[in-house]
């Protein structure tokens, strides 16, 4: 028995493994300019981990085998303490390979969440409310229009609670159910809530960052590529998560302005 159990193991290590190798499920294409980084960091602390786990099985099958029940054995167990520098030293390297990796990929992360966006960045407000996105630009005037909680009306289609008719930076605000943007040009995205906690996930952007109700949670990201991706919410957020989702169009800048100048004239 415990041979079988020691080869079911390393035939199991040995799968597993193959399914990483052979990238039979793997990342979608990368459309940021941060994404190759993410990738990089993805792919070293995998390999890292990778061949842990795979000397860790494999050492379980060998003590699986060697330590198996045999024919003539007295069939009484032995305690073992165990070894305290062995101990030690397992946890000390843990400890550096994990602080190591953190330190290796904070860079990237913090560049996108705690470095703020070069002058001249496109900004766009993401608001998510349950189970919905909406996504609003500035005018021509380039600023947002103050957000009047009491005027907030779905079913008048105020989804923002602007006041058109009084507030001057609001009457040119543009609020669209996709997130529109042109390719290869710096975009800040201002994260807002209006109920609960959400999640903006787009995969092909190396992207997900968390709505909290009652922030303003700031990150950019510049795309490279034109095309149509999922924007998921990936924070379980109600009865009604599952299908919480939009789109994000990177589109050139020509039609990027055309785009916008539809939505405008839809307001």
């Amino acid at each position: 028995m415990g041979l079988a159990i020691a080869l079911a193991l390393i035939i199991i290590t040995m799968l597993s493994g193959y399914f990483f190798w052979a990238h039979t499920w793997w990342f979608p294409i990368d459309i940021s300019k941060h994404g190759a980084a993410i990738d990089h960091q993805f792919m070293l602390t995998l390999i890292i981990t990778g061949i842990i786990f795979v000397a860790a099985q494999f050492s379980l099958a060998y003590a699986v085998w060697k330590y198996r029940a045999r024919k003539g054995d007295a069939g009484t167990a032995t305690y073992s303490h165990g070894n305290n520098t062995m101990e030690f030293t397992w946890t000390l390297a843990a400890t550096i390979l994990f602080v190591g990796l953190n330190l290796m990929g904070y860079k990237t992360w913090a560049n996108i969440h705690f470095v703020g966006a070069q002058p001249g960045a496109m900004q766009i407000e993401v608001w998510g409310q349950q189970f919905a996105w909406y996504f609003r630009y500035p005018g021509p005037d380039g600023k947002f229009g103050p957000v009047h909680v009491e005027k907030v009306d779905d079913s008048m289609g105020n989804f923002l609670g602007l006041d058109r008719d009084h507030d001057a930076d609001a009457k040119d605000d543009i609020v669209t159910a996709t997130l529109a943007i042109p390719v290869n040009r710096e975009v800040q995205i201002i994260l807002r809530s209006k109920d609960v906690t959400h999640s903006f996930f787009v995969r092909e952007l190396r992207m997900k960052q968390d709505l909290v109700p009652g922030m303003e949670i700031p990150i950019h990201f510049t795309a490279t590529k034109t095309g149509r991706y999922e924007l998921a919410c990936a924070e379980l957020c109600g009865l009604g998560h599952y299908k919480m989702r939009a789109f994000v169009e990177v589109m050139t800048n020509d039609d990027f302005q055309k785009w916008l100048q539809n939505m405008a004239a839809a307001q």
